[in-house]
């Protein structure tokens, strides 16, 4: 195994390993990319203070997340597509986070299903759904999440209408990936995911195939996925969906301080500060940016997380320090799956877990509960100074 010393060597070995498509389908966001970029680099703003002189013994990061422990406040982000980054990705995916103490989400657009997940860890997990025109088709995933004991609902609210990603639409993204000539003469060159993929019956969307009506095969699932993301979500139909499911709810995909007051007061147990990786919309301002304004909205009314340009442990801390109780991760754990496999997703974990504890302990912490904004050098117009 490859010396791993940070979430970019994965990501690297992830560019070599896995079919451009689905490295692109990773590694890009919406029309201009603007908010894609923005997410990560807007971190690079806030600056840690150094203390010194502070005794470091006795440090833990360990947390909790919808009052559960977690062993660092970080949770594996729902990814469409991950079992095509790596063969039965989600349940290698599932399985490190299981081994590490920290939640997983599985995506609606999983490759594996509910089910398959579900038989290969024993820890439970969180299931994300997107709201389908197809009401059946919603009950039912949700029934199949509970009986396979998902212990949360994450409810994504910003994919009501898809944004553009012109990488995906030039690269003719499908699973399992269409025969072209350009397809096939790049997967010969990734044999190391080829011979995976070959091992495995699992090759498209389990969630959706067979569960779905209509979709029988792969050649009428590009036409449902294509009609069923519902434009009419509305806060009454998020409450109709509250009420099917009867569990831990987590709405996803908040960006606005009167969209986080309504999802607390609506009775969420957490909101993740979220703009969809900058999948959706392009010229929205970073997560991180957005983040102390819809902490300080909500209070403690519910737990505020946030996901979005996550690369290192350090911007976990410094998105604790800006109001978030937790945070989640996406393409820092997607790159490791596509290196390594299960063992990439531990990698990535172990990065992180080391760059929490070393930089908090330089900032004279020795407990991560207590680290907050006076631990960084923060901008004055980081905010930003927008007219009403």
């Amino acid at each position: 195994m490859p010396v791993i010393t940070a979430i970019e060597d994965l990501k690297r070995l992830h560019k070599r390993r896995v079919p451009r498509m689905f490295f692109e389908y990773c590694e890009s966001g919406s029309y201009t990319e603007q908010t894609f970029r923005d997410n990560v680099s807007d971190f690079a703003k806030l600056r840690l203070r150094q203390k010194v002189a502070v005794d470091m013994s006795n440090r833990t990061i360990a947390g909790t997340m919808l009052g559960k422990p977690v062993t660092m406040p970080v949770a594996l982000a729902p990814v469409g597509f991950t079992g095509m980054q790596s063969a039965d990705g989600e349940i290698k995916a599932a399985r490190a986070a299981e081994a590490f103490g920290v939640p997983f989400t599985l995506s609606t657009m999983s490759i594996c299903s509910i089910e398959d997940v579900a038989a290969h860890t024993t820890a439970p997990f969180w299931f994300q759904l997107y709201v389908m025109k197809d009401w059946d088709f919603v009950a039912s995933a949700l029934d199949r999440a509970r009986k396979a004991g998902c212990s949360a609902l994450v409810l994504t609210l910003d994919l009501q209408i898809m944004g553009q990603r012109h990488k995906d639409l030039k690269n003719g993204l499908s699973a399992p990936p269409k025969p072209t000539l350009a397809n096939i003469i790049d997967i010969a060159t990734k044999w190391r995911w080829a011979a995976g993929m070959a091992r495995t019956k699992r090759h498209s969307f389990g969630n959706i195939v067979g569960h779905a009506k209509g979709v029988k095969d792969l050649s009428s699932l590009g036409s449902w996925t294509a009609e069923q993301f519902d434009p009419q979500l509305d806060w009454g139909k998020i409450a109709r969906i509250r009420d099917m499911w009867g569990g831990k709810l987590i709405l996803k995909g908040v960006l606005d301080e009167d969209d986080a007051r309504r999802a607390a007061d609506f009775g969420a147990d957490a909101m993740i500060v979220s703009n969809h990786g900058g999948r959706q919309l392009d010229g929205a301002l970073s997560s991180i940016r957005r983040l102390p304004s819809i902490a300080r909205a909500v209070g403690d009314q519910a737990e505020v997380w946030m996901d979005g340009g996550i690369r290192s442990g350090q911007d976990v801390l410094k998105a604790l320090a800006m109001g978030a109780k937790a945070t989640l991760i996406g393409r820092s754990y997607i790159y490791g799956l596509g290196a390594l496999g299960q063992a990439g997703v531990s990698a990535a974990l172990e990065v992180i877990r080391k760059e929490i504890d070393t930089t908090m302990a330089l900032c004279g912490e020795r407990d991560i509960a207590k680290f907050g904004a006076h631990n960084l050098m923060i901008p004055k117009d980081f905010e930003g100074d927008w007219k009403d």
